[in-house]
C-alpha cells in the first residue's frame, strides 16, 4: 500500500509540496518543494487504503470523521494545492474507469419525485437552523453572490445579486412573480419591497417556510408576499415573471422537461422568467460522490449542454445567458471565514464531527469554483420574441433605478466606493 499511495502522490502533485505520514511514521512527499509545507496525517491504516481505492468519496470522509489530519496549512490549502495541479493531473487507471461507472449509472438515475425532493431538501436544510446564521449574510443568501468590486463585502454582493436578477427580470409595479425555491424568503421580499411585486415563493423546507413567513411579517409585506411548501409541479397559475434561484441543482437531470414545461406553463404570453444556477464548463459530469452523500443528496450540477434541449422543447425562447466566473468562489471563501469563526458556536450546536464535514464541505466547494470548471449561470427565457429590448444596455439602466429605490429605503447597504 505505501508504494501505491506515493504512486497516487505523484500523480496529483507536481508543483507545490504535499507529504503523507502514515500511521507507523513513515512519510511519502511529492512535488517540488515550493510553497506551503503541507502534511496529511493517517489516524490508522486502513485510512491510507480507503483513500487510494476511492480518493473522490474517502478523502471527505475520512476528514469529516478525524482520521485525516493537516499540518502545515488547512484542509482548504491542500484541496488548493491539488487544484492548482489539475493541468499535469494523471489519475490512475481504476480512477477513470470509476468515474466511467459513475457517469453511466448518473443517467439512470430515479426520477426526482415530489417525495424524494422533500426528503432531499430535508436533508440538508432542516438542519438546526441556527447554523446557517454563522456563516451566511443577515438576508441569508444561500446562493452565489454578485461582486461587482474586489472591495464589496458579503452583504454588498448578496444585495448586488438580487438587484442584478430583479433588473433582468424587468418588473412592473404590482407584477406577479412566481420563485422556484424561496429559500429564507430573501428575494422575494426584496422583489416586493423594491419592485412592488406580488410574490408567490415555494420551498419544500418547514424551517425555511417559518423563517419566511416570520420575516414577511416583520417586514409587514405579508400582504404582498406568501410563501408555500409546494412542489413546483404542483402548480396551476400563470405569473407575469417566474424566477429560480439556487433550485435547478436539486431538480435532476430527468426532469429537466418536467420543470421547463412548468415554467413555460405558469409564465403569462408576455412574461419573463430567470433561471439562476450552478453549471459546468467542462462538460457533463456525475456528482462527486461525497457531496452526494453528505450534503446535497439527489442533486447534479449541468452543463449547458444538458439544460439547453429541455429549454428549446419547452417552447420557450432563450433570450440571454450569463455565466459567473469566480463569484461563487468568493462567496464560499468569505461563507468560509465566517464559520470558521464561529465554529465553537457551532460545535456547541452539534458536534465537531459536523464541524469538520461543513468545512470540508465550503472549502472544496470554493476549490471547485476556483480550479474544478464550476460556475454559476443566470439564463433569462420568454415566450415571446420581442419581450425583452434587443441589447443588454437595459440591465444597467435597471439596477441605477433599483440602486436608487433602495437608498431611498435607507434598509440596504451602500456598496463601498
Amino acid at each position: 500500500m505505501k508504494f501505491a499511495l506515493q504512486s497516487l502522490l505523484n500523480s496529483c502533485i507536481r508543483q507545490g509540496s504535499l507529504a503523507l505520514e502514515l500511521p507507523n511514521g513513515e512519510r511519502l512527499e511529492a512535488g517540488d518543494g515550493t510553497g506551503l509545507p503541507l502534511t496529511i496525517m493517517f489516524a490508522d491504516r486502513r485510512a491510507g487504503r480507503e483513500l487510494f481505492l476511492n480518493p473522490e468519496l474517502a478523502f471527505g470522509e475520512l476528514y469529516t470523521d478525524g482520521r485525516l489530519r493537516v499540518s502545515g496549512g488547512s484542509i482548504y490549502d491542500v484541496l488548493e494545492l491539488l487544484g492548482h495541479n489539475l493541468d499535469a493531473l494523471s489519475p490512475p487507471q481504476l480512477g477513470r474507469v470509476r468515474h466511467a461507472l459513475r457517469t453511466a449509472f448518473d443517467g439512470w438515475r430515479q426520477r426526482n419525485s415530489e417525495r424524494l425532493a422533500r426528503h432531499n431538501v430535508h436533508h440538508h436544510y432542516d438542519i438546526d437552523d441556527r447554523i446557517y446564521s454563522l456563516f451566511l449574510d443577515s438576508d441569508r443568501q444561500y446562493s452565489c453572490g454578485y461582486f461587482e468590486s474586489q472591495k464589496e463585502t458579503l452583504e454588498e454582493a448578496q444585495l448586488a445579486k438580487k438587484r442584478h436578477i430583479a433588473a433582468k427580470l424587468l418588473v412592473p409595479d404590482g407584477a406577479s412573480v412566481l420563485d422556484i425555491g424561496s429559500g429564507w424568503g430573501g428575494l422575494a421580499l426584496y422583489l416586493s419591497d423594491v419592485c412592488g411585486a406580488e410574490v408567490t415563493g415555494l420551498t419544500l423546507s418547514p424551517e425555511q417556510l417559518k423563517v419566511s413567513e416570520r420575516r414577511a411579517s416583520e417586514r409587514k409585506l405579508g400582504d404582498h408576499v406568501h410563501f408555500h411548501l409546494q412542489d413546483y409541479r404542483a402548480l396551476d397559475r400563470s405569473f407575469d415573471r417566474v424566477v429560480s434561484v439556487g433550485m435547478f441543482e436539486h431538480v435532476g437531470a430527468r426532469d429537466y422537461d418536467t420543470f421547463f414545461g412548468v415554467v413555460r406553463r405558469s409564465l403569462k404570453d408576455d412574461g419573463i422568467a430567470l433561471l439562476h444556477s450552478i453549471g459546468r464548463l467542462d462538460g457533463k459530469s456525475p456528482t462527486n460522490p461525497w457531496f452526494e452523500k453528505y450534503i446535497f443528496p439527489g442533486s447534479h450540477v449541468p452543463s449547458l449542454a444538458e439544460v439547453l434541449p429541455s429549454i428549446e422543447k419547452s417552447g420557450l425562447i432563450v433570450t440571454d445567458i450569463e455565466i459567473l466566473r469566480l463569484h461563487y468562489a468568493d462567496t464560499l471563501a468569505a461563507w468560509r471565514t465566517r464559520f470558521l469563526s464561529h465554529r465553537a458556536e457551532a460545535e456547541a450546536v452539534l458536534d465537531d464531527r459536523f464541524c469538520r464535514m461543513w468545512e470540508f464541505y465550503l472549502a472544496s466547494a470554493e476549490a471547485g469554483f476556483r480550479y474544478g470548471g464550476l460556475m454559476v449561470f443566470q439564463i433569462q427565457l420568454a415566450r415571446k420574441l420581442d419581450t425583452v429590448p434587443r441589447t443588454r444596455n437595459y440591465i444597467g439602466a435597471e439596477e441605477t433605478r433599483l440602486r436608487q429605490i433602495e437608498q431611498a429605503k435607507a434598509a440596504y447597504p451602500v456598496a463601498a466606493e
